[in-house]
Parts: C-alpha cells; sequence; structure tokens
C-alpha cells in the first residue's frame, strides 16, 4: 500500500477535525475525498502533506511513518484550487521550481518542463507571463509544476473549485486520461460529487471528520450508507418507514424495497428515476408543485395530496412532464429504492 492513515487525529481547540481516521491509497489509485465544508478533508490532505501535525495516529508512505519526516522530504506533490503560481515567474520557471529545488540541471529542466507543458496542453508556453493566463491556463501549469519531479502521489486540493463548470467538466476528463497515462497515484478533495465520481477510481465521503462511506462511484452512488451521504449526493426522496419482506409502509404509502433488505424501522430512499408518474386515479395522488429543466431530463417536485409525507421528486422525459398544478398518481420501482443504513 502506497499510502496509509492509521487512526489519524487532528484537533483544533479541544475539537477533533479528524477523528480517527484509517485511509489506504494503493499505488496507481485515483481517490478522491469528498464532504461539505468542515467535514475535515482538507485537513486530511495537510496531514499527510506533512503541513498539519496529527495529535495522534500514524501517516505510513510505502510502511514507513512519516511523522518525523518534514513536508519538502515527504516526496508528495501537492495543487492547491488557488494554484499559488508565482505572477513575477513565466510559465516555465514556474514549472522548474520543484526541480530546481532538487537540484536538476538546468539542461534536463528544460527538456521536463517542455515535456510537461505538452503533456497539459500547452506545448511552447513556456516564456508566457501567468498573468496573461485564462483560469484552465493556470490550473494546467499548476498541475505541470506539482507533477514535474514526479511524485509518488499527487495530492490535489479542490483541483478544479474555481473553474466555470463547462471547463471544469472538460479538464475533468482530460485529468483521467492523464493520471491512466502517467500511473499517477491520486489523492484529491473535492466538494463536487461529479468532478469526484468522473475522476476517481474510489470515492470516500467525510461527515464531521470520521469516513461515512467508501466504494467505487458506483457503488455510492447506487448504494448510499445513510441518510447523511444519500442527500450529500443530492437525493432528496428519503422517508422514514418500517420496512417488513419486500415492502416499506410509509408516509407515501408502500414502498416496494429490494429483496434482502434490512428489515424495521428505516430510512428509505428512492431515486427519482424510480418515482413513475401514472395516472391520477392510481397509486399515491400527488399535485405538481414545481419542475425544473435539466437538460436531458425534467425534475418534477411533487407535492402528496394526503397525510404528511414529504415532498417527492421524479425524473422525467421532456416530452411527457407534467405542468405546475396537474394531479398525477405516482408508483415505486423497487430496483431504484434503497433501504438506508
Amino acid at each position: 500500500m502506497l499510502l496509509s492513515l492509521q487512526d489519524a487525529t487532528v484537533r483544533f481547540g479541544g475539537r477533533a477535525v479528524l477523528d480517527g481516521v484509517g485511509l489506504d491509497v494503493a499505488e496507481h489509485e485515483i481517490v478522491c475525498v469528498l464532504g461539505p465544508s468542515g467535514s475535515g478533508k482538507s485537513t486530511l490532505l495537510r496531514a499527510v502533506a506533512g503541513l498539519q501535525p496529527l495529535d495522534s495516529g500514524r501517516v505510513l508512505l510505502d510502511g514507513r511513518d512519516q511523522g518525523a519526516v518534514p513536508a519538502h522530504k515527504r516526496g508528495v506533490g501537492l495543487m492547491f484550487q488557488d494554484h499559488q503560481l508565482f505572477p513575477q515567474r513565466d510559465v516555465g520557471a514556474n514549472v522548474a521550481f520543484g526541480l530546481r529545488m532538487h537540484g536538476v540541471g538546468k539542461g534536463r529542466q528544460d527538456e521536463r518542463v517542455r515535456e510537461l507543458l505538452d503533456l497539459v496542453g500547452l506545448p511552447g508556453a513556456g516564456r508566457r507571463a501567468v498573468a496573461a493566463l485564462s483560469g484552465g491556463e493556470q490550473q494546467r501549469v499548476a498541475l505541470a509544476r506539482a507533477l514535474a519531479p514526479r511524485p509518488r502521489l499527487l495530492m490535489l486540493d479542490e483541483p478544479l473549485g474555481q473553474l466555470d463548470r463547462s471547463l471544469r467538466e472538460r479538464l475533468v476528463v482530460e485529468l483521467r486520461e492523464l493520471f491512466g497515462r502517467l500511473g499517477t497515484t491520486v489523492l484529491a478533495v473535492t466538494h463536487d460529487q461529479g468532478e469526484a465520481f468522473a475522476l476517481a477510481d474510489r470515492v470516500v465521503v467525510m461527515r464531521d471528520g470520521r469516513i461515512a462511506q467508501s466504494g467505487t462511484p458506483l457503488e455510492v452512488w447506487q448504494r448510499p450508507a445513510d441518510e447523511f451521504v444519500a442527500r450529500f449526493l443530492g437525493f432528496e426522496n428519503v422517508v422514514r418507514g418500517t420496512v417488513t419482506g419486500e415492502a416499506a409502509d410509509t408516509a407515501w404509502g408502500k414502498v416496494p424495497v429490494p429483496p434482502g433488505a434490512a428489515q424495521g424501522a428505516r430510512s428509505v430512499l428512492v431515486r427519482p428515476a424510480g418515482v413513475r408518474l401514472v395516472a391520477a386515479d392510481e397509486g399515491l395522488r400527488c399535485t405538481v408543485a414545481a419542475r425544473t429543466f435539466k437538460g436531458t431530463h425534467v425534475a418534477v417536485q411533487l407535492h402528496p395530496a394526503e397525510g404528511d409525507g414529504p415532498r417527492l421528486e421524479a425524473a422525467c422525459a421532456l416530452r411527457e412532464a407534467p405542468e405546475v398544478g396537474d394531479a398525477v398518481g405516482v408508483e415505486f420501482d423497487a430496483a431504484e429504492t434503497v433501504v438506508l443504513g
């Protein structure tokens, strides 16, 4: 295992910002740590980099305890969301910075800078001023600088956080391809689940300094561990109920659940794709409260006509979405239902 955190704990003013975290990252693996502000994800990154000492626990790289190893000798690369480029130096000098610190000769520096600028899609940009670059170009320069010393582990702190959405979506695909080509081991933190799911081999969701769930993007998306993870991922169709056999008795009525689901009092998630609209005299009677165009579909907000059940969201095809105020019926698909822990 390239990186291991063992019971890693950091306290600020008596409060555990990292609370006994255990995490392994294998060589060539891309791991993205997700979580809301204050969940501890950036502190975790700083602890691995040696910028934040642990109050207890250990950080191991290649099996060696890093407790006494200063940040500049850990052999890890770190890229912050604000790039932290040197404005008085040109692009080439920024990329070469880490190489100079490692005593690499001028000829090899120039060769490596050319290689990296080609790699990140900025060929021939070595003499350009940093101030003349767009945000996306600055991001690429920061990445090239972090990669220059060939770190065993590259760490990214909100790597695309300051870019507009279309540029983020394009760059995250390029980063995934680049890391795969280089065989780079990556530990990234972000609050954007779309970014994490597109980039990562494994997603780690944090809450209050602890790991709430870890798994492949598909595993986490299909089976959130609990209500916190489900809501953090953007799922709002969560209701309390009592599971008996293959159905849950909820404020929405009987909701079918998959075979083998945990029994008893539980929270139940129905993904929007599992909320099927039928005739108004069938299933759970609802009124359309709002509708939002999402590009590929329409998100329809539904208010149950009876009882005190929470609102529901359905994902509808563009041509089939009902209008605000329409009465509809709702049925549920067990394949899109998850009984949460």
